[in-house]
């Protein structure tokens, strides 16, 4: 957020609600487990639907449930697997919300022009190959990584765990910030990859209606 779309909102501001709210909702939760609230219970409730949902076999949240170690509890296991899902459940929500500003809004183009040197400072657009090519690769890129990642990440966590120990999840704060950070991350990526193909339509349409001018 401090580098990219800094003059493009609200990108960043998805981008850190969707942190947020995941990171607070999961407190709650957990909070919810020795001090019971009506919230807690309204959001686990809400987790719990989602993961009776998305909880399938080769699911994300079904390998994040599958990266505890052996003998881990019952209620370890049903609060992870709760919070996985609610967390999933929003960083799906951010995405389907961005892309309706995109589609709909039509960001980022709707508030002015684009300034591409102030919202992609380490993109040089006058080095290299086509700009546009650049873009749609990257945003590809950004993409396919942010789609893998939330797969990838259970199983290389599971096998580094032989060699770097076991990530204890039975603590809530390790739990609330790991499956954040799991949900979250991907969910970024996507959303940047998005605004990269976005830039690049823009791009082209511009040099399209630049051709048909002369």
């Amino acid at each position: 957020g401090l580098i990219d779309f800094r003059d493009a909102p609200p990108f960043n501001r998805f981008r850190f609600a969707a942190l947020f709210i995941t990171v607070l909702s999961l407190t709650l939760i957990s909070r919810h487990m020795v001090q019971p609230s009506e919230i807690g219970r309204w959001l686990e409730t809400i987790g719990a639907i989602s993961a009776d949902m998305i909880d399938f076999p080769y699911s994300p949240v079904r390998l994040v449930v599958l990266m505890l170690p052996e003998g881990t509890s019952i209620d370890v296991i049903d609060r992870v697997r709760i919070a996985a899902a609610l967390a999933y459940l929003i960083s799906l929500l951010s995405l389907a919300l961005f892309y309706y500003a995109i589609r709909v809004r039509r960001w980022p183009v709707h508030d002015g022009i684009f300034n591409v040197w102030i919202n992609l400072p380490t993109f040089d657009p006058t080095s290299g190959e086509d700009v546009v090519h650049r873009l749609a690769r990257d945003a590809r890129f950004n993409v396919a990584l942010g789609f893998l990642m939330p797969f990838f990440v259970p199983a290389i966590t599971k096998t580094a765990s032989s060699l770097f120990g076991v990530v204890n999840l039975d603590n809530p704060h390790t739990m609330i910030w790991v499956v954040a950070a799991w949900a979250f991350l991907p969910a970024s990526l996507f959303m940047r990859g998005m605004a990269m193909s976005r830039i690049a339509q823009l791009i082209e349409t511009k040099r399209r209606r630049a051709a048909a001018q002369m």
